[in-house]
């Protein structure tokens, strides 16, 4: 059986819906960013390759623009679900851009009668959304997966491929012998058909993998407010502390307790007292570092550690979280609360957590006995 443009395309169109199906019984069971995006991108090579099953049809005027933009969207979709892994906001304007740019120039270029209309841009945008895809799962942290760099290679391959096409595109046109040897249509389905089964596998490693991490981070986190719990506070914590022992350091403690918080339960009920929490955690979040360690220590008790930051650093750091708290909007008619804050630090020579967060404490007891919404410092360790 000699294997055609359309015998080709209609293979990789049965293989693209039997992907996209298993994945969407993955997205549906994990809720995955990037499951979901490359169902999106399935969906879209799925798409535009039925689109281009209608040339040399009179549905060739809309179908050969229609699938130039969806298999463009396809790889920008593959580029977003990359950089969800990253924690990376959606390209929407790039996303947008692309697909708009590539319909224009496939309308331009007399779709009714030349099916490579668009050809030069259609091509461009597939080796740009490729590669980036490529780059961002290169990039991700190799704790998170043991399969990205695998999958980054292979879309490196890809976009290696689809830059070689349009090399050869704009050197002798898709009519030329070696366009239509190497990289002609048939090729380019073929290469697509191969790399989409290899990948699935990684793909399936990639998405437990994913889940696997989210479970972790749910597990080490607060479920109200987001931040670190107790016992992932002191494990990561300890773990700094004998770092910057190690590297001739220093570090600050903050102990933090929400003033009057029993008052905003009884008088605005446990919805107020559940919303100034998150306030406060995400008046924390704002207000440090991304190197510092903050966690729920208890009840509407935070802790806080911050490497390298002196006792004066850890009561500016203190008083910007008052400041983000302030001006948060979470409350209408309920009274935001204020805060106290015990506050100490250590030198190089003294890096004993249980010590600190004692010396802490003392202070902030001491900001309590004299009358709260305020930053006691305790005294000097080392």
């Amino acid at each position: 059986m000699v294997l055609d443009i359309t015998t080709l395309r209609v293979a990789l169109g049965v293989v693209a819906l039997t992907l996209l199906l298993l994945f969407y019984a993955s997205f549906r069971r994990t809720r995955s960013s990037y499951n979901g995006w490359w169902c999106i991108a399935l969906l879209c090579f799925l798409a535009g390759n039925l689109a281009f099953l209608l040339n040399g049809t009179p549905h060739q005027v809309w179908a050969n623009p229609s699938g130039n933009v969806l298999l463009v969207a396809g790889a920008l979709s593959v580029w977003t679900g990359a950089r969800s892994l990253r924690m990376l906001p959606p390209p929407k304007w790039q996303f947008a851009t692309a697909c708009g740019v590539t319909a224009l120039a496939s309308v331009l270029e007399s779709p009714g009668y030349n099916t490579w209309s668009g050809g030069l841009v259609y091509l461009g945008f597939m080796t740009l959304g490729i590669a980036l895809a490529s780059r961002d799962l290169w990039r991700l942290d190799s704790s998170y997966s043991h399969v990205h760099k695998s999958m980054a290679l292979a879309a490196g391959f890809l976009a290696a491929y689809y830059f070689c096409r349009l090399a050869v595109y704009l050197v002798e046109g898709p009519t030329g012998p070696t366009f239509r040897m190497y990289f002609g249509p048939s090729i380019a389905s073929l290469v697509t058909l191969v790399l989409l089964v290899a990948v699935s596998f990684s793909m399936t490693a990639l998405s437990n993998d994913q889940l696997i991490n989210r479970l972790s981070e749910r597990a080490a986190r607060d479920n109200l407010t987001g931040l670190l719990n107790r016992g992932t506070f002191m494990d990561l914590a300890t773990q700094e502390l004998e770092r910057l022992h190690a590297s001739s350091s220093v570090a600050s403690l903050i102990l933090a307790d929400l003033d009057h918080f029993k008052a905003i339960n009884d008088e605005y009920g446990h919805a107020a007292g559940d919303a100034a929490l998150q306030a406060f955690a995400a008046a924390c979040n704002e207000s440090v570092r991304s190197t510092d360690l903050v966690g729920r220590y208890g009840g509407e008790e935070f802790i806080l550690l911050l490497p390298g930051a002196s006792q004066e650093r850890a009561e500016s750091i203190a008083a910007d979280i008052n400041r983000a708290l302030a001006a948060r909007k979470d409350f209408e008619d309920i009274h935001i609360p204020t805060v106290s804050y015990g506050v100490t630090s250590t030198g190089f020579d003294a890096v004993d957590l249980t010590a600190m967060i004692a010396a802490a404490d003392a202070a902030l007891y001491e900001a309590k006995s004299l009358g709260r919404n305020r930053v006691v410092r305790a005294a000097p360790r080392g």
